[in-house]
This record gives C-alpha cells, sequence and structure tokens, in this order.
C-alpha cells in the first residue's frame, strides 16, 4: 500500500489547461483528482460502461447531463450513470478542484458527441 496525493501520482492535461492527478489508476476502478480553471469546460460525452462519482473539494461545479443543468457546491458528490450523456464546467471565477471515481475505468471508455 502506497499512500497517494498530487504529488506522487501520474499527472495529465486535459481540456482546456485542466489538471488530473490518477491517484488510483486499474481496469475496475478509477480514483482521480482533477483541477480547472475559471471559465473552463470539457466536452458533452458519454461513457458506455463507466458510472461516475464527482465529489467536489473547492468550487463550484455546474453538470450537463441529458439537457439538464445542475449545480454541484463544495462538499457535495454528483453521481452519473453510465451511458448518460454528461459534461462539466466551471463557470466560475476560481479553480474548480474535484475528485472523479470511475467504476469501471472511464479511460478508453469515452464517446465524444
Amino acid at each position: 500500500m502506497k499512500i497517494k496525493d498530487i504529488n506522487n501520482s501520474e499527472h495529465y492535461i486535459w481540456g482546456e489547461n485542466c489538471d488530473g492527478w490518477h491517484l488510483l489508476k486499474s481496469d475496475s476502478l478509477s480514483i482521480i483528482q482533477e483541477k480547472m480553471p475559471p471559465n473552463t469546460e470539457e466536452s458533452l460525452h458519454l461513457h458506455s460502461k463507466a458510472q461516475q462519482f464527482f465529489y467536489i473539494l473547492n468550487g463550484t461545479a455546474t453538470f450537463e447531463v441529458d439537457n439538464e443543468i445542475y449545480s454541484v457546491e463544495e462538499g457535495q458528490g454528483f453521481h452519473i450513470q453510465a451511458n448518460q450523456v454528461h459534461r462539466i464546467f466551471n463557470i466560475t471565477t476560481n479553480d474548480l478542484e474535484f475528485v472523479v471515481i470511475s467504476e469501471p475505468k472511464s479511460h478508453g471508455d469515452r464517446t465524444n458527441l
């Protein structure tokens, strides 16, 4: 077992200069800490197999899921089921930080729309 944080985890850049750190990376489970700068968004997509749970660490996340808009505050979580069309936005002037848990992993299971 190893204690993981953003200082000792695999880092990657996604979307509009957003950061991600793989805290746990396996075929059956993925846990990633992510940071989105102000006024950024990801593209609309779906995962055919993976369900995801987003937990907001800092800031306010805006989600679009199946044409509905949801606002999720710091300390709250949000579940997205497999095959739901979705995306996340940071429409605030502060960084948005969150943990996303995917089961099974979502990398390689993404269809951009």
